[in-house]
């Protein structure tokens, strides 16, 4: 039975730590491991053998050092996935992870130094695809064909899933983000990153909001008759703001249900944002106008314009997870939070953090001073069916 049916290189030119590095991985099954003391050798190397699943990488190193070896390594495709083990500070180690994501590398973590056999395990699993093809490739994903994306959209089979957000001090849900699922017939359900990037190619984004407007303003009715008021918050994209009949819409829709517009947010990713046009402006001002609420999503991924924030009516900043994720180990992300949260309460703006998905990091976001947050911690996404089962049981993550 293969553990773990990986190639692996361990780039790392202190001899005493390579040595245990291709020993631990030895132990862990990796089906080949590969060692070299710096970029040159490493590159030498792969093109002696071939690609490697994934590169087991110091930084600062005598010769090519592992920043220029990893660009040199994803410009030619001959490496999957990066683990980090180095000794450099938590901020030059985060900078080199954005460089990762950059290059097109995938980066599975951080393990740091001196290594840890059940960290890098860990780390390792997550490079697996799912355990009934642990030992063999994965296979491919079926292109979906635009027809077929039409078709579901009027089978009705992109459905609504619903993530609640949540008081972070008594585990109340103050609201939910509306999510699209394919149910497909044959394959199951499919996340959006499989279907999405079509959507938007055939011009259908603005179908898949109405249609889930119209069942989850439905499902806001049940829940009210219930004793739950949800607000409801819709991802929006800039090329959607540029629609002059996209406000219009959205009011006549709220009529017919009989629903106000205070129980509505509309989220926006701040990169799309960097040129709003006229048309833009007047529909952002014209929700507003409506009741509704405006959120700049994935605040801190894009190039921030505090310009941008103050001039363009929003009233929610949804904080990316990427924060929450090194809230433990890196004191510059604290500081970016509760920088956050201070600009949020001086512009009147409430702040949402995402990805919150243990107990201690809701402690220290409590500690920081956050009061809103959305994440596993809670409750993952689920059928509207579910969310009404969920709401019923009065569970609460407190």
């Amino acid at each position: 039975m293969c553990r773990f049916p990986l190639r692996v290189l361990v780039l790392e030119d202190h001899s005493f730590q390579r040595r245990l590095a291709v020993s631990m991985l030895r132990q862990l099954g990796c089906r080949e491991v590969f060692e070299a003391a710096d970029g040159a050798a490493a590159l030498a190397l792969l093109q002696e053998v071939g690609p490697v699943d994934i590169a087991l990488c110091d930084l600062r190193m005598e010769g090519m050092d592992g920043l220029e070896f990893l660009q040199c390594a994803g410009d030619t495709r001959q490496v999957g996935s990066v683990i980090l083990s180095s000794s450099l500070s938590a901020d030059v180690r985060r900078s080199v992870r954005q460089i990762i994501s950059l290059l097109g590398l995938e980066f599975l973590g951080d393990v740091g130094k001196p290594l840890c056999m059940e960290a890098l395990q860990a780390l390792l699993k997550k490079h697996l695809p799912a355990p009934a093809t642990r030992c063999g490739p994965a296979p491919a994903p079926e292109r979906i064909q635009e027809h077929e994306l039409r078709r579901a959209l009027q089978a009705g089979q992109l459905q609504p899933y619903y993530q609640p957000k949540f008081d972070l001090r008594t585990g109340q849900v103050r609201g939910v983000e509306v999510l699209a699922r394919w149910v497909h017939p044959g394959r199951g359900l499919l996340s959006p990153a499989a279907f999405i990037p079509l959507l938007e190619r055939c011009g259908l984004m603005d179908a898949l909001l109405f249609g889930q407007m119209e069942q989850a303003l439905d499902l806001q009715r049940q829940a009210r008759s219930q004793g739950h008021a949800l607000n409801l918050a819709f991802n929006l994209q800039a090329a959607q703001l540029t629609n002059d009949e996209l406000a219009p819409r959205i009011k006549a829709l709220l009529k017919r249900h009989g629903a106000a517009g205070a129980g509505l947010t509309f989220e926006l990713t701040e990169c799309g944002l960097l040129q709003a046009t006229q048309t833009s402006i007047k529909n952002l001002v014209r929700l507003r106008m409506m009741g509704c609420y405006l959120a700049i999503d994935d605040f801190g991924t894009g190039f921030s314009s505090l310009q941008r924030l103050c001039a363009l009516p929003f009233t929610e900043i949804k904080l990316d997870a990427e924060f929450v994720r090194a809230l433990g180990h890196e004191p510059r992300c604290q500081a970016a939070i509760a920088s956050t949260l201070a600009l949020g309460r001086a512009l009147e703006m409430s702040v949402v953090i995402e990805g919150i998905e243990t107990e201690e990091q809701r402690q220290q976001l409590l500690r920081l001073g956050s009061t809103t947050g959305q994440g596993y911690l809670c409750a993952r996404p689920m059928s509207g069916g579910q969310l009404l089962h969920w709401l019923g049981q009065q569970r609460i993550c407190a």
